[in-house]
């Protein structure tokens, strides 16, 4: 790789490193201000998002002025390609914590519906896939980022569970409809930040060894199982 090249590629790396920290604070703070319905917080999201949308754009212009100026081939371009991809999802995390702490607003002052446990534990397995996902990414592991792609179904399992709910107090407690429909609306953002994640990991699988795995997920986690079982005793 030319020296120049080399040195845009760590600037890349630093600016994407710096969104995927800026974008998981966000959802942090959403997480938190649902779980507790605090308006302060969740404002703080909310006006937080230009920050994401300003380094998105930049990132998104460095990677094109690079293709321009440079015209990578090969490991170099397929780089490029991934960090476009990367940078798309982190925006749309982004944006999906939004919608959570503008959900929050609408709860934050409505002591009922109770808030079910299921948004609780869907928050916490979103926050947790989108860390491992960008943990992965920093550590340019294909093996982790598998890892993000296993743990997929049990949000969406989850996620199932929520409309179920959701439909029955919406017919058990008419007069909390509008809190029913946040919770629902909540739980859609989650599984959506999920599958976010999964492309985040996805693209860090194809950053590394090349292989486009965006409709193999079934594949893959066959594959994982495969190899667990040949290595038990």
């Amino acid at each position: 790789m030319p020296k120049l090249l080399h040195i845009e590629f760590d600037r890349l790396k630093k600016m994407l490193l710096e969104l995927s920290a800026v974008v998981e604070g966000s959802l942090r703070k959403a997480v938190v201000a649902i779980e507790r319905r605090d308006a302060v917080l969740a404002q703080e999201v909310i006006r937080g998002d230009l920050e994401i949308d300003r380094r998105e754009v930049h990132l998104e212009e460095e990677c094109l002025k690079i293709l321009a100026l440079h015209q990578p081939v090969a490991t170099d371009l397929r780089y490029i390609v991934a960090v476009l991809k990367l940078n798309n999802d982190l925006e749309r995390i982004g944006d999906l914590s939004v919608n959570v702490a503008e959900s929050t607003l609408g709860l934050a002052d409505r002591p009922e519906p109770a808030t079910p446990a299921e948004i609780y534990e869907m928050a916490e397995k979103a926050l947790e896939m989108v860390r491992k996902a960008l943990d992965s990414l920093i550590q340019l592991d294909a093996q982790q980022a598998r890892l993000v792609l296993a743990a997929d179904d049990e949000i969406d399992a989850l996620n199932r569970r929520m409309f179920a709910l959701a439909r029955q107090g919406m017919h058990a407690e008419p007069a909390y409809l509008d809190g029913h429909a946040h919770f629902l609306r909540v739980s859609s953002d989650l599984e959506r930040i999920a599958d976010h994640a999964t492309n985040i990991a996805k693209d860090v699988i194809y950053m590394m060894e090349g292989q486009i795995v965006r409709h193999r997920t079934k594949d893959i986690l066959a594959e994982m199982r495969k190899a667990k079982a040949d290595q038990a005793p």
